[in-house]
């Protein structure tokens, strides 16, 4: 039987994590009722040749038989729920670049500005910062060919590549009348999924954008530099996971291993009544049992709700915002071969160490903290429909959690989530859902 490697991922985005050894399946009918349902099957798939063959013949145009047979695959996933689907072999290298969180490329954040190449921002120690590119500039050229007429996607394709292997840019800068000539060699470069900083001298903040099979390092240093940085002046930790779409689901465990002493983070359930896999924290709580309050809102989903649910269920934090996205069920990534692409399947749901499935349901805050949205914003960004608007979800068990809220304010100062979290941390307001344990610190 052939040997498949396939992935399991977690994520309202693409993501991939532990590996698993699968096996071709065998299909062994047995029985008169088997028989007939064998019978039926092949009686269909003949049906599907029948058309298949139909329209390569009269189609008014001569189709792409490739591409007849992937949008079949596809009709065939997209039946199923929202999160199965086929990717061709360029969609799989790109899914295989974001969950690893790194790649080879000249390290710079850009966006498309009037058929423009347009820098945000050189991102520090890489080759980009090294050459000298600088925030504001016009990439015009790359390696002689104009940027005009290309996609952002293309132009970003272009820049990336092998390590080692140089590029030649033609920069336009505010201020020189003659365009900027530079070659720089490309370098690994890896996506920041974790970032931090402290709150004063006494709270230490750590945003989680996605997890990548970088996730969980981040977090680790983030912690020690935050605890080296402020010491005992530490009061607590906020870990703000709001509008992270999830990812890997090793990289939620370590994260929720990070603050965990023991017990379980989360089980997985497939189809079988024992197909299912329960993952539990090692000993030792990295923050050493200080006060943590994790952010959510309804752009919360998947990984993040694994943490989210692990930490509230284990009363190790505080939850703290709106109703997280709802999406409980874990897809596998199985490779079909060289150059034929994956498929993502759902396999599972996940479940919160109490058992909770938050399929179509989302996690609920312990304290609800609603934003004020712009008046000019709020039909766009008010509320997310979560899961259960999603035509084709899997069903929730027992009744299913309402849309909600997910925007953050783009200045911290009008951040009512993140203000209350800090002062909840501080003292300076108190609510019976902080701390959620007795036996953790709180100020007088």
């Amino acid at each position: 039987m052939m040997r498949k490697t396939s992935l399991i991922l977690l994520g309202a985005a693409a993501g991939a994590a532990l590996t698993l050894m699968t096996t071709q399946p065998r299909i062994v009918f047995e029985g008169s009722s088997a028989k007939a349902a064998a019978a039926e099957t092949y009686k269909q798939l003949s049906l599907f040749g029948d058309v298949f063959e139909r329209v390569r013949s009269d189609y008014v145009e001569k189709p792409d038989d490739a591409k007849l047979v992937e949008t079949a695959i596809n009709g065939m996933l997209a039946g199923l729920d929202p999160h199965s689907s086929y990717m061709d072999a360029k969609s799989f290298r790109e899914m295989q670049v974001q969950t690893r969180g790194e790649f080879g490329g000249l390290g710079m954040e850009v966006t498309m500005e009037d058929g423009v190449l347009k820098v945000v921002a050189p991102i520090d120690d890489t080759p980009a910062a090294k050459a000298g590119v600088q925030a504001n500039d016009y990439i015009t050229y790359i390696d002689d060919e104009p940027i005009q007429g290309l996609t952002l996607n293309q132009a970003v394709d272009k820049m990336r590549g092998p390590v080692n292997t140089t590029i030649k840019l033609r920069i336009m800068r505010k201020g020189q009348d003659k365009p900027v000539e530079m070659t720089l060699t490309r370098d690994i470069i890896r996506v920041l999924s974790v970032r931090s900083h402290a709150e004063g001298d006494d709270v230490g903040y750590i945003r989680i954008t996605q997890f990548t099979e970088q996730t969980g390092e981040g977090l680790k240093k983030a912690i020690s530099d935050l605890t080296a940085q402020k010491g005992d002046g530490l009061k607590g930790f906020i870990v703000d996971l709001r509008n992270n779409p999830g990812g890997l689901l090793d990289q939620a465990i370590a994260v929720s291993d990070a603050f965990l002493e023991n017990g379980e983070i989360v089980s997985t359930r497939g189809r079988n009544a024992d197909d299912i896999q329960r993952f539990t924290a090692h000993p030792g709580d990295l923050t050493k049992n200080q006060p943590v309050i994790v952010l959510i809102n309804g752009g919360s989903a998947s990984a993040s709700e694994i943490v989210a649910g692990a930490m509230q269920d284990h009363k190790r934090a505080t939850i703290l915002g709106t109703r997280s996205f709802g999406k409980g069920s874990v897809q596998t990534i199985i490779p079909l071969g060289q150059g034929t692409g994956a498929l993502r399947l759902t396999t599972a749901r996940y479940f919160t160490p109490s058992g909770r499935s938050i399929q179509a349901k989302g996690i609920v805050p312990d304290i609800e903290v609603l934003q004020d949205v712009p008046d000019e914003l709020k039909a766009r960004t008010d509320a997310k429909g979560g899961e259960a608007a999603l035509r084709g979800h899997l069903k929730a068990e027992g009744d299913e959690g309402a849309g909600s809220q997910a925007y953050v304010p783009p200045d911290p100062k009008d951040d009512k989530a993140l203000h209350t979290a800090i002062d909840l941390i501080r003292g300076v307001q108190k609510n019976a859902a902080y701390p959620p344990d007795p036996k953790l610190g709180v100020p007088n």
